[in-house]
């Protein structure tokens, strides 16, 4: 197996070199400058690049979207210490083929390098309970961005729309919170605005879908 590495930590790269080279697999360069990336994948002909994330001039992420855009059949497996839900999103989404922790072993970095090269998908296993969450609800910021609408409501307006998503008339939530039928009619008018919705019933489908007033895993965030 051939190995391109690019990371900016030079001990770092000196020492996972002479670890692979040790287990049978050939680092075909090693280096700390990631817009030469590209002209040593087309040089050296690698299996798989392992990348470093964070990196000065040029981000672990640009050098995958570039790496992945005109060579889409070579594995790129990102190689971080960032356990970062955002970053392992936005790594896979970008193509990366792998998410591997620096602190791993070295022979199971072996052994996930093996299995990316054969075709497979790894993401460190101290990562899949976040890769879970990501897969069943989204990023943090993608669940921020559907949530957005619903934190401009007031805790009022939210009581309300909970009441909603239950069926209730004006007359019935008026009862059940002691208020005027008028003043709940003013805050459905208020809530409708700021969803840009045009009904109580789409109102409350999306509370529902959003899980906001206990039927679901998401919260309006803060």
């Amino acid at each position: 197996m051939k190995v391109l590495l690019i990371d900016d930590h030079a001990l770092f790269r000196v020492g996972l070199e002479g670890l692979l080279d040790r287990r049978g697999i050939t680092v075909v360069a090693a280096v700390g400058e990631p817009q030469q990336g590209p002209a040593l994948v087309i040089e050296h002909q690698p299996d798989v690049v392992l990348l470093d994330l964070r990196m000065p001039e040029l981000s672990g992420i640009q050098l995958l979207q570039e790496l992945t855009r005109e060579h889409p059949d070579l594995p790129v497996v990102m190689l971080t210490t960032s356990s970062d839900e955002q970053d392992l999103a936005e790594c896979l989404r970008n193509g990366a083929r792998g998410y591997l922790l620096k602190d791993m072993e070295p022979d199971e970095l072996v052994v996930a390098l093996r299995d990316i090269v054969a075709g497979k998908t790894i993401v460190a296993a101290e990562l899949t309970g976040v890769l879970a969450n990501l897969v069943k609800h989204g990023s943090t910021s993608e669940r921020r961005e559907q949530l957005a609408p619903f934190n401009e409501l007031t805790p009022r307006e939210m009581e309300i729309l909970c009441h909603l998503s239950e069926g209730q008339s004006n007359k019935v939530i008026a009862r059940n919170l002691n208020i005027s039928d008028g003043t709940v009619k003013l805050h459905v008018k208020a809530i409708l605005r700021k969803l840009n919705v045009h009904s109580r019933v789409e109102a409350a489908v999306m509370a529902v879908e959003k899980g906001l007033c206990g039927k679901g895993p998401n919260k309006p965030f803060e």
